[in-house]
């Protein structure tokens, strides 16, 4: 089965010992896409990559981890930044350099045209749904595959990021309008629907699946009937990055791998056990340092 991520591809500048700072490739769809790769599913990354070195290091990357560029679109524009902070659990925060760079850059037209006759799976999200042309760019991509492809759709909000949150809601319940899935943690929700309960704040989002990350405590899986939470595995934090891309690569693995459609969502036991086996890729991601999602041999009996 096909699966396209659309999305920004940026180089992350993660603090290490001394002061000193380390580039890893990353972006939230990036790093979904790479996850998807590792666990051998035929995928395909929809965005911009810079002719830089930071460009061809992100390239590079993508291709190690069995990653299609066939849908990437070259640009001459200077790759995204992204300076990581790291708090004393491990958890990240960013501040991101995005003016004139190569994540917004994907056009409509540019988009549309890289996109394979085949799609099963579509996932979208994070940066690339705010800053323009992309937002316009993976709006297009989503209205054009809706009618056959299972979508779905990650905001990973950034509050900081957002220069105008009412123009920004409207726009994201324009994108969930077709999706089929929806993937956001408790921050996200308290951002688009502050102090609104957790499971009724999902429910609003309008998508038939919401798939609300607890960090260790797991998932709350929230559809029109009820509420299911999912454990994690205990683990050792290293640190965060990635986590939650991580997770939305490992359900679609599932999902992929077990042969399922769209319309098997409506299985609750199919449901349960993707979101099951999401958890356990987010946590091994969790428990290497920067976004570094495992490999399907990693995963021995998880699946």
């Amino acid at each position: 089965m096909a699966i396209v991520v659309g999305g920004e591809a940026l180089v992350d500048l993660v603090p290490h010992a001394a002061g000193q700072l380390r580039a890893h490739p990353g972006g939230g769809p990036y790093n979904t896409a790479r996850t998807l790769g590792r666990l051998d599913q035929d995928v395909h990354y929809l965005g911009c990559l810079s002719d830089d070195g930071f460009g061809a290091q992100l390239r590079a990357q993508l291709e190690q981890d069995g990653v299609r560029l066939d849908t990437s679109v070259a640009t001459t524009k200077p790759t995204t930044l992204a300076l990581v902070d790291l708090d004393a659990d491990g958890a990240a925060s960013y501040r991101f350099y995005t003016q004139e760079t190569s994540a917004p850059a994907l056009t409509p037209e540019a988009a549309l045209a890289a996109l394979p006759t085949q799609v099963d799976f579509l996932h979208v999200g994070t940066l690339g749904l705010v800053m323009e042309p992309i937002a316009s760019a993976l709006q297009a991509v989503v209205e054009a595959v809706a009618d056959r492809a299972l979508i779905m759709v990650d905001p990973n909000c950034r509050p900081t990021f957002i220069a105008d949150r009412d123009a920004y809601r409207a726009s994201l319940d324009n994108t969930l309008r077709h999706a089929h899935v929806v993937k956001v943690s408790g921050d996200d929700l308290e951002y688009l629907s502050p102090g609104v309960g957790m499971a009724e704040a999902a429910r609003a989002l309008g998508v038939p699946v919401a798939l609300v990350t607890l960090g260790g405590d797991g998932a709350l899986i929230v559809t029109p009937d009820g509420e299911v939470q999912v454990d994690a595995p205990k683990i050792t934090v290293v640190d965060t990055i990635g986590a939650g891309d991580a997770f939305g690569g490992g359900f679609l693995t599932y999902w992929a791998r077990s042969g399922l459609s769209r319309d098997a969502l409506q299985d609750a036991e199919a449901v349960r056990a993707a979101t099951r086996f999401a958890c356990v890729v987010a946590a091994r991601t969790c428990e290497r340092a920067g976004a570094s999602p495992p490999r399907l041999s990693d995963l021995d009996g998880d699946l």
